[in-house]
């Protein structure tokens, strides 16, 4: 209620953004995954209180909202679920651009690309076991009866590839330190510049990692019928569970920059590349932080711009 009793009506949100971690605060420092956005945005916003979200959400006049959510399922979707759920925030017309870093197959891409999700996979979900317990050469993986409708969500494709063509050729930052690095790895791919990408995104609560794990990463992709895997990451079919029971997916996209290969180069261990030797990292986080908002923000701003065409959903020409 407004101080004169009239009850204020809910924000109309055209896009929310969610990012899942801050370094340090939202403008002014080292950035993390919100802090671009947050400065693109929301710099004269006033922060919204909402309870059982991690942070405040933040709205602009052009009905632009963000929050960080936290990293993981259980923090990121429990943090849309009460944003979604909050009577200050009307949700009806909305998109969402779920934004973060990940992990990349050298096999599939580098450091510093930007990748659209197609579909996003969950890792966890199923029967796992040690190799030498099982058949040799097989996979140690077998999806748990009745998860069929959370442990994959294919995006609106029409959506998706809307938003590929729109974003394939920004210009995307590089950095000396993720060139150098890049030429540890063999796979053409690995080696190359930056690039707009597409692909299946895969949630695990563990840091998966390593050559067999990230094949066993693709045979799950491949058992469920999905796209390639593209980005390791931690929370987006979590968040995509929360707005199937809520507002649904048709709206949902998922943006991830690569910013560390899945895996070691064929040189070094799996836990050596874990716990790198100082001045053996990858590089290249800053500028991927940027890219993901240099992508992403075309899409935002091609919504609000065109709101009257989009606000009713999605329709290709």
């Amino acid at each position: 209620m407004s101080t004169y009793g009239v009850e204020k009506k809910p924000i109309a949100v055209k896009v929310f953004i969610a990012g899942m971690f801050e370094i340090g605060a939202n403008q002014g420092d080292k950035a993390g995954e919100f802090q671009h956005w947050f400065e693109r945005y929301f710099t004269n916003s006033e922060p919204l209180i909402v309870k059982g979200a991690l942070g405040p959400v933040f709205c602009n006049q052009d009905g632009v909202c963000g929050s960080v959510l936290g990293m993981g399922k259980v923090a990121s979707s429990s943090s849309m679920q009460a944003i979604i759920l909050n009577e200050q925030l009307d949700f009806t017309h909305s998109y969402f651009v779920i934004s973060g870093v990940g992990g990349i197959p050298p096999s599939k891409g580098t450091i510093g690309d930007v990748n659209w999700g197609s579909w996003l996979i969950d890792y966890d979900l199923g029967h796992r076991w040690m190799p030498a317990e099982g058949k040799p050469g097989e996979p140690v993986f077998m999806p748990r009866q009745g998860y069929e409708d959370i442990r994959r969500y294919q995006l609106n494709s029409a959506l998706v590839n809307w938003a590929v063509t729109l974003t394939q050729n920004v210009q995307l930052m590089d950095s000396p330190d993720a060139q150098a690095y890049r030429m540890r790895y063999p796979q053409t791919q690995a080696r190359r510049k930056p690039a707009v990408t597409v692909g299946s995104h895969i949630a695990g609560d563990t840091f998966f990692h390593g050559p067999g794990l990230s094949a066993e990463a693709q045979y799950i992709s491949q058992l469920y019928g999905a796209d390639d895997y593209m980005i390791a990451e931690m929370e987006g079919v979590a968040i995509a569970q929360v707005l199937s029971r809520t507002v649904g997916i048709d709206r949902m996209l998922s943006l991830r920059g690569a910013v560390n290969f899945d895996q070691g180069n064929p040189n070094e261990s799996t836990l050596a590349h874990l716990d790198p030797a100082p001045g053996e990292t990858a590089g290249g986080f800053a500028e991927t932080v940027e890219n993901i908002v240099f992508v992403g923000a075309n899409v935002v701003d091609t919504i609000v711009d065109k709101w009257p065409d989009f606000k009713n959903g999605f329709k290709t020409e």
